[in-house]
């Protein structure tokens, strides 16, 4: 006797979970993950600290980019909540006031936590590219290591791995020198 079809997991299913836990779907199924430890959210804080002034205000940078901490992500059926992501103003000129968007981010930063690395590796990486992001940054903070992939057709290849006390200039924001050591202090 067969199984009976599993169920698509829908919109719906992630409005309806408690607020305490991150809600995501990746081909049908829903995946639930608790909200980041203290040490996950310390990482995406420091690296959005790293970015907003000179690229989001101007500030020592450039500018020409908006950045979001954690913005939910509509591709198609598939919903994605990204540690971090940016998008080029001259793709969006403005920030929509909306509960998520559809638009494929420029950029995207996944914190990896012991709980979640393999499914924002192995589910989530794969529909980043299939979106066109390039690049995508997976920073560890057990490892003290950040890894730069680049979209490179529709796979990504490691562009770099960043790590220990040494300042670096990283893409897309290699305007600047970024201070990979402060990811990592406590």
């Amino acid at each position: 006797m067969s199984e009976p079809a599993k169920r698509r997991a829908t919109y719906d299913d992630i409005v309806a979970l408690p607020p305490h836990v991150v809600g995501e779907i990746v081909d049908g199924e829903l995946n639930v993950s608790p909200r980041p430890t203290s040490l996950h959210a310390r990482t995406a804080t420091e690296i959005s600290g790293e970015l907003v002034p000179p690229f989001g205000r101007g500030r020592g940078g450039p500018g020409g980019w908006i950045n979001l901490i954690e913005p939910e992500l509509h591709f198609g059926a598939d919903v994605l909540v990204p540690d971090l992501a940016g998008w080029r103003r001259e793709r969006m000129p403005e920030l929509p006031d909306a509960p998520f968007l559809e638009l494929a981010p420029d950029w995207v930063c996944e914190v990896l936590s012991p709980s979640t690395a393999l499914f924002d590796k192995k589910r989530k990486v794969p529909i980043y590219a299939r979106e066109s992001v390039r690049p995508v940054w997976l920073a560890d903070p057990l490892a003290r290591s950040l890894e730069v992939l680049r979209l490179d057709g529709v796979s990504y290849r490691v562009a770099g791995t960043f790590g220990g006390d040494d300042p670096a200039r990283i893409e897309p924001f290699d305007a600047i020198e970024f201070d990979v050591a402060t990811l990592w202090k406590r």
